[in-house]
């Protein structure tokens, strides 16, 4: 057998909708059972956009991996590779993918599975997570990461912390967002609901993922909806993009999406010129005309109809939540008006000055308002996050030098790392050391 002192890895690929990425994990084999043992070596960026864009070339999908596949071999120690368990969780690029079309997405899967399985690892499947799996294994992450699950005790043993409260978790892709968080109340819709038995104590999660709600898609499903209410076929106004700011776009491409519903009576394919206009409030306007805020005869619920109890507790919002915001320089507590006069200013400011301020942000410079103003949409009106609760939120990308993601928590649980009874003195002392006190106690006492 091993000697036990090696280090275990194990590695997991998130295929999300516009990337994929490996995350390389390691963590002390005798001491797998404790909390935030798992530490990350490396997150390596898979080049080119998700899988679910190799619908079409599924082979592709299997090729793009490698790379990253040959740099964790280089990581793992060579004897070790046969015993690193490997994952794949696809999301909701790929959940997309098999509404459209569930055959090309087997073939996906099948092909990254089987480029995969080409390497001298203890491969464990590729899947297309659920959004409630997505949602909870964040929230175990996240959990694990500031170590809110369990604590070492003064009594020498691991217990759950009194004082300390679980984190929610909020979470944006590129085509969904997730809200996980324990509420106060019992949950109402079971759909909604998620229970976990971790280290002797019970959780009962609402857990919810908008499909279609993610950035990406969100952002989409805004253009579209411009598009339909332009007064001229050809020409688009957009109050998110910046003022002086120009781009073609095509109706194939932006009718490309099950997210995205095209008009009635589709013209033939055009092209499509989209003109910034940088108008905060309008692109605010026209940003909530995405929800549905009724809750008709629900009573509580965030948006769409979908039930959801009141936010409650401290919440880590990453992804998306923390890239948009982090480029906007508002992750260190901000209060809500400081947020919401910082993304004013930005999206006042024209194409040549932003251009010039920032050259190395090429390719997205010009969404980051529509972004910024999507993500308060969506916590305030959809989460229903008000300005007490704000400073609640707290924008993240890593906690214990580890992203934040359902990577860790979908790995911790698959491979059974979080033991559902509380643990023992699982950092306890040698035996000897023990009988030593001991017998010192006894003989003071005698």
């Amino acid at each position: 057998p091993r000697p036990l002192c090696l280090p275990q890895y194990g590695l997991v690929f998130d295929a999300g909708s516009t990337h994929t990425a490996l995350y390389i994990y390691r963590w002390p084999a005798d001491k797998e059972n404790g909390t935030g043992i798992v530490s990350q070596v490396k997150a390596c960026s898979v080049s080119g956009s998700g899988i679910s864009s190799y619908a079409d070339d599924p082979a592709g999908a299997g090729a793009s991996l490698k790379p990253c596949l040959d740099e964790a071999m280089k990581i793992v120690p060579v004897e070790q590779q046969r015993e690193t368990p490997t994952y794949l969780g696809a999301t909701a690029g790929m959940r997309l993918l098999r509404e459209q079309n569930s055959t090309k997405a087997e073939q996906v899967l099948a092909e990254v599975a089987k480029a995969i399985g080409q390497y001298p690892v203890d491969f464990r499947g590729a899947r297309i997570l659920t959004g409630n799996e997505e949602g909870s294994f964040g929230w175990i992450t996240v959990n694990y990461l500031l170590e809110t699950l369990v604590k070492f005790s003064f009594a020498e043993k691991w217990e759950h912390p009194q004082d300390t409260e679980v984190l929610g978790a909020l979470d944006l892709g590129g085509a969904s967002t997730q809200i996980t968080f324990q509420p106060g109340v019992t949950i109402e819709d079971k759909n909604t609901s998620v229970f976990f038995r971790l280290y002797g104590t019970n959780y009962s999660l609402y857990t919810h993922s908008y499909l279609c709600y993610g950035q990406t898609q969100a952002l989409k499903m805004l253009l579209a909806d411009l598009h339909q209410s332009s007064p001229s076929p050809q020409e688009i106004s957009h109050p998110c993009y910046p003022q002086g700011y120009q781009e073609n776009v095509t109706t194939a491409d932006l009718y490309d999406s099950p997210c995205v519903h095209a008009p009635s009576t589709p013209g033939p394919a055009q092209v499509l010129t989209v003109t910034g206009t940088g108008d905060p409030a309008a692109c605010s306007t026209a940003v909530q005309k995405l929800f549905n805020f009724s809750c008709g005869a629900n009573g509580t619920c965030g948006f769409n109809g979908v039930y959801q109890p009141p936010v409650r507790g401290q919440f880590f919002a990453f992804a998306g939540f923390y890239y948009t915001f982090h480029f906007l320089n508002v992750t260190s507590q901000q209060s809500l008006s400081n947020v919401n006069s910082t993304v004013q200013t930005f999206c006042k400011r024209n194409w040549t000055e932003l251009e010039e301020t920032f050259p190395q942000e090429k390719g997205y410079l010009h969404t980051y308002c529509a972004a910024a103003i999507y993500i308060l949409t969506l916590l305030l009106d959809g989460y229903k996050f008000n300005e007490h609760t704000w400073s609640s939120i707290h924008f993240s990308q890593q906690a214990a030098n580890t992203d934040i993601g359902w990577t860790l928590g979908f790995m911790l649980n698959f491979t059974n790392m979080i033991p559902t009874e509380a643990l023992e003195h699982a950092k306890g002392h040698q035996p000897s050391v023990w009988a030593g006190a001991v017998s010192f106690i006894v003989l003071a006492i005698v």
